[in-house]
């Protein structure tokens, strides 16, 4: 059980990821309590989309475990992830190009759990998720032909048309308007409202100060701050990793 009696819907335990000699992530753990909304920052080079990829299992630790409501899921596929209630986006859109936003939108509501709801049912379904992203208007367009800002509410709608528990969001902001980045951020806490649990990362702080519940601040593979946003990002560590001066000192710790 998380600290404030929710359930924990994601725990995180110690994990270790290396490419070659070089050390990605570090004993990188953490308990995301259901129902809230925790935001991972970092520069780049940081870790975090390789910890996502490690939540989501396309990618496998070195060490350390992954548990999805209780259940270990380390070595679990993508595909059983996701019918398990655990959706994402990409960092770059990974859309099906040639495809209709509605044809792409079905897939994920027709093809994102078992069983599979009937044909009629999807495509209700995936009118719906489409609306609330704003793109049903160009429901017969291909995706390839929208902007890339729309090609990540195309990706958006899609991964909610799965019905997910968990929703991992990698950069979904970027690009975005400041008027999207409000709808965007009115529309997760909503989201937020009726149950889903998020996790996201973006360079974009002012939809992480609007959404989130709590900020880790991931650098060089480790989390060297966590807490509250208003008081995370004006901490000196994650100043001064962002600012690219950071010293080799371990803060990991409440802001």
């Amino acid at each position: 059980m998380a600290a404030n009696g929710a359930q924990v819907c994601l725990e995180v335990r110690q994990i270790k990821k290396f490419f070659g000699d070089q050390t990605v992530l570090r004993d990188v753990s953490f308990s995301l309590p259901q129902g809230e909304i925790w935001g991972l920052i970092g520069p780049n080079g940081a870790g975090k989309t390789t910890l996502f990829n490690i939540i989501s299992g396309w990618q496998k630790p070195a060490s350390g475990s992954v548990a999805f409501f209780g259940q270990e899921t380390t070595a679990w596929p993508p595909e059983r992830l996701s019918r398990a209630g655990l959706a994402r986006t990409s960092q770059v859109p990974q859309i099906f190009p040639d495809m209709s936003v509605l044809e792409n939108v079905l897939m994920g509501a027709w093809l994102g759990r078992e069983p599979h709801p009937a044909l009629p049912q999807a495509q209700e379904e995936a009118h719906y998720w489409l609306s609330l992203v704003g793109l049903e208007d160009k429901r017969h367009i291909r995706a390839c032909d929208l902007p890339l800002p729309q090609q990540r509410l195309v990706e958006l709608a899609r991964a909610l048309a799965t019905r997910p528990r968990l929703l991992l969001l990698d950069e979904i902001a970027a690009g975005f308007s400041l008027g999207a980045v409000k709808r965007l951020a009115a529309g997760l806490l909503k989201m937020r409202d009726q149950g889903l649990t998020l996790l996201l990362t973006d360079h974009l702080l002012t939809i992480l100060e609007a959404v989130a519940d709590r900020l880790l601040a991931l650098d060089r593979g480790e989390i060297i701050a966590q807490g509250p946003p208003a008081s995370l990002i004006r901490h000196p560590e994650v100043v001064s990793a962002y600012l690219g001066t950071r010293c080799g000192t371990d803060a990991n710790g409440d802001a």
